[in-house]
């Protein structure tokens, strides 16, 4: 008996104003793909035709509104992802497609429904990014941000009611019979029922089951509350780690979750994100990343670092050879708690220089790595072999050409080595990622009788 031996799961990351993690003022990057379908058209056929796993979408529901913000980021305005993973559905055959929507500031029967339709829209490329959101609650008809545990705790109640809603109906409960007159089987539907904390709703789901049974469930959280979350119902997670033994405590500690709730850690991919900056040699590597970090604002990057962390401290006006201060108590944050955790840990470890920060820092908490393909290849190979990932979440450094160079020299390099396929064997992402089909369940939820 053979066994296929285990690859790279790839995904690509992209938010939905096109711009990458370099500064958007670089003469070779793309700045109008927050209105130019094109420009993801082409990135997504790019991608799948170097046989990525999944594209990523990541989305927030809020935009700055401060002026310094306004006029120096790209952070807005952006696609809908859930409009942008519909065209592209129609673009491409077989690379997968993931969309993030917040479970604090949506309603699960909608969702339910987007996602299946985009799941028979796709044929069954679709995944669910699952996030609580950072910000928001202004635009909701909230005065703030929902609590971080209140979050989490609705979190949890709408993933369940939103995979009730997908088991509706069964895979074979529209008959369509003209000769009999019989469209469905009433014994194939089941009705929800749901009665929780945060949500009651009947059903059944006004659209046939997705062609995955579920879209793949996909998170991103790393706080302790994000890490149950991600070990109870996520599939593909995507993390932010600066180093290897940071990555495989996490790796170790999501799956033995995971163990606890009762499911298999095979049925969990970890993918942390990464930005190569990638040249033939490392001199041409290491002057492109030059060159990317020349046409950024430093100010701006400190500015934003601050803010996206809580540190609760003004880094601007610093110089790059100054040591990055700290208040001695960090500010309790409601919005990125994992995010400002690895920051201000990593700060008061190396004590670094503004430079430094900024160096390390650039692709907003993810690991940079600039190299050639093959040293590129060696790291992606030694995280993958030594336990602290499934695969890689790829940031690219620009757009179009940090995603040309992984495509055309690091794709090539993994494949040679057999780290990663050279063609699709499935059609649906969830086959991509050797995940099961969730079941029909053979009995509908206990019902619940609605309060009066």
């Amino acid at each position: 008996m053979t066994t296929t031996p285990r690859q790279l799961r790839l995904g690509a990351y992209f938010t939905g104003a096109g711009v990458q993690g370099d500064s958007w003022r670089h003469p070779a990057a793309h700045t109008d793909a927050y209105r130019n379908f094109d420009r993801y058209k082409e990135y997504a056929q790019k991608l799948e035709a170097a046989c990525f796993d999944a594209l990523f979408f990541y989305d927030n529901v809020f935009a700055a509104s401060d002026a310094t913000t306004v006029s120096t980021a790209p952070l807005s305005p952006r696609w809908d992802p859930l409009v942008l993973v519909a065209a592209l559905a129609l673009v491409t055959q077989r690379i997968g497609l993931v969309a993030t929507v917040s479970t604090s500031y949506s309603e699960p029967y909608n969702v339910a429904r987007h996602f299946a339709s985009l799941d028979h829209l796709s044929q069954g490329r679709v995944g669910w990014n699952i996030v609580t959101s950072t910000a928001g609650g202004e635009n909701f008809n909230l005065p703030a941000h929902r609590d971080h545990a209140e979050r989490y705790a609705r979190a949890h109640e709408f993933v369940d009611v939103v995979t009730g809603l997908w088991d509706s109906w069964a895979d074979d409960a529209f008959l369509e019979n003209k000769a009999s007159g019989q469209w469905a089987d009433p014994a194939k539907l089941h009705l929800l029922h749901h009665v929780g904390q945060h949500f009651r709703v009947k059903g059944p789901l006004n659209a046939p089951r997705p062609v995955q049974g579920w879209p793949v469930l996909c998170q991103a959280g790393s706080s302790e509350a994000g890490k149950n979350l991600a070990a109870r119902v996520g599939e593909l997670l995507y993390t932010a780690a600066q180093d290897i033994d940071e990555a495989r405590d996490f790796y170790r500690d999501v799956k033995a979750r995971a163990v606890r709730y009762g499911r298999s850690p095979e049925q969990i991919h970890i993918l942390p994100g990464v930005m190569p900056v990638i040249g033939r040699t490392h001199a041409e590597a290491n002057a492109k990343f030059a060159e990317l970090l020349a046409y950024r604002d430093t100010d701006v990057q400190l500015r934003a670092l601050s803010s996206y962390a809580s540190l609760g401290v003004d880094l601007t006006g610093l110089s790059p050879s100054d040591r990055v201060p700290l208040p001695e108590h960090i500010p309790e944050t409601n919005a990125h708690k994992s995010r400002q955790k690895l920051l201000v840990d990593w700060i008061r470890h190396e004590r670094p220089t503004v430079q430094q920060l900024l160096t390390r820092w650039s692709a907003g908490g993810h690991r940079m790595l600039v190299g050639t393909p093959q040293s590129i290849a060696d790291d992606f190979a030694h995280w993958f072999h030594t336990g602290a990932c499934d695969g890689f979440n790829v940031m690219f450094s620009s757009t179009p050409g940090g995603l040309d160079d992984f495509v055309e020299l690091v794709v090539p390099e993994l494949q040679r080595r057999g780290l990663f396929r050279t063609a699709y064997t499935g059609h649906t992402l969830r086959e991509h990622l050797g995940l099961p089909r969730p079941a029909f369940p053979a009995q509908p939820a206990q019902p619940q009788p609605l309060a009066a």
